[in-house]
């Protein structure tokens, strides 16, 4: 089969190049027993590969199961993927076959793997190398020939590298990687699921179908539907039942679409080993100390310069990364600028001692910090755990601040 024979077949939409790719390595790992990860954002429409992987393959005429991980308690997950025995906890009266043993020769399609338990991944990995499991209860090793398909909208990486997940489990389900692309990397779809959505809507609810007008088009092209698929299907539904109007402008439409402006902020990075551990308030002490320390630094520079010195090879060494950072953002706070890799001013003596002032009383937080650590400890007649309490910082942290400021 081809990739326009899968899509009648199975009815997927689209023309994306990035959608094609997808289909095309599914049909190819399909007649294979290969595990594979489909990974993607949620509403994607992951759950159509395992479908097109299990039908393209030898085992089509074995059973296809699809467990979803997320969805099962962690305290039966194991009894539900490898079954029990009979009295082997409170409830099992009967013994019970798990889905692997149920599917013996067929499929099975785990979404959500992400969400497993570190104990359930320890057997999952089991199945993969050797086929064996043992249900819970007993003993007996049981063989099992299963292939598996998973997928997840979680980060496995990020998630082994937090610990969540397994290493040697994320390598061996990764086996052959299928990455379904987002709803926003197909633009050229949008339009096209979005009438085929309403034309089914219209057959079901019998009315006419809704068009959009040009403007609209080009409002839904330019959306990020971070819902993908599902949340375009269901806008489409929204608004085939309550308008009344079968032509949609983009004024009418706007009111069905979410507001979604925060989300193309940049991503936060992720805590440096030092940070880890800390709380937002210690974090943030720490960040308004090293620019307190890194403004001193440029003042002793700028002092420098205003006597007519040309600093020293150590003070450009030591400070380069302090220039570049706070000329571009403090320059009409620190008015020195570098022209031809030379400093030149830009304003007299009196406005930089000016701003020396201002910056002296804006950088007191050092101060504040002691005076609230002060406080604190009287309110609570130097129980320093209290204390800790109260101002929303460890103890530990307290007792470095107090031999800190030699209470």
């Amino acid at each position: 089969m081809n990739v326009k024979e899968i899509k009648q077949r199975f009815g997927i939409i689209g023309s994306s190049n990035l959608l094609d790719r997808s289909l095309e390595i599914a049909i190819q790992v399909a007649p294979t027993d290969l595990t594979v990860l489909i990974t993607g954002e949620s509403g994607t429409g992951k759950e159509a590969f395992p479908q097109i992987i299990h039908h393209l393959s030898k085992r089509k005429h074995g059973p296809f199961i699809a467990v979803n991980c997320g969805a099962i308690p962690e305290g039966t997950i194991d009894s539900e993927l490898f079954g029990h025995e009979k009295g082997s906890f409170t409830g099992a009266h009967d013994a019970r076959k798990g889905y692997f043993e149920v599917v013996n020769g067929g499929t099975i399609f785990l979404d959500e793997v992400g969400e497993l338990p570190l104990s359930t991944q320890v057997r999952l990995l089991r199945v993969l190398e050797t086929g064996e499991f043992i249900r819970v209860g007993s003993s007996k090793v049981i063989k099992t020939d299963v292939r598996v398909v998973a997928a997840t909208n979680v980060n496995l990486a990020q998630a082994v590298a937090n610990g969540k997940f397994r290493e040697d489990l994320y390598y061996r389900l990764n086996t052959v990687p299928i990455r379904v692309p987002s709803l926003r990397e197909r633009k050229e779809d949008i339009h096209l699921l979005f009438r085929k959505f309403t034309a089914d809507f219209a057959d079901k609810y019998q009315m006419p179908p809704i068009r959009l007008t040009d403007e609209a088009v080009e409002m839904i092209n330019a959306y990020r539907w971070p819902g993908n698929v599902r949340q375009l299907r269901n806008i489409a539904e929204q608004v085939s039942i309550i308008e009344e109007s079968r032509e949609i402008g983009p004024e009418r439409l706007r009111s069905y679409l979410p507001d979604d402006s925060g989300t193309n902020l940049p991503v936060l990075l992720e805590p440096s080993e030092e940070q880890k551990g800390m709380t937002d308030r210690e974090i943030l002490y720490k960040v308004l100390f090293d620019m307190k320390r890194d403004v001193t630094d440029l003042k002793k520079l700028v002092a420098v310069l205003m006597k007519g010195n040309q600093p020293s090879e150590d003070i450009h060494t030591e400070n380069a990364q302090v220039i570049n950072r706070l000329y571009d953002d403090n320059a009409a706070v620190y008015p020195v600028t570098i022209r031809n890799g030379k400093d030149t001013h830009e304003e007299d003596h009196d406005r930089i001692d000016a701003h020396e002032d201002v910056t002296e009383e804006s950088l007191s937080i050092a101060q504040k910090e002691e005076e609230l650590i002060r406080k604190a400890l009287e309110k609570h007649n130097g129980r320093r755990k209290k204390a800790a309490e109260e101002l929303g910082i460890s103890e530990r942290t307290l007792y470095r601040k107090i031999k800190e400021y030699s209470m």
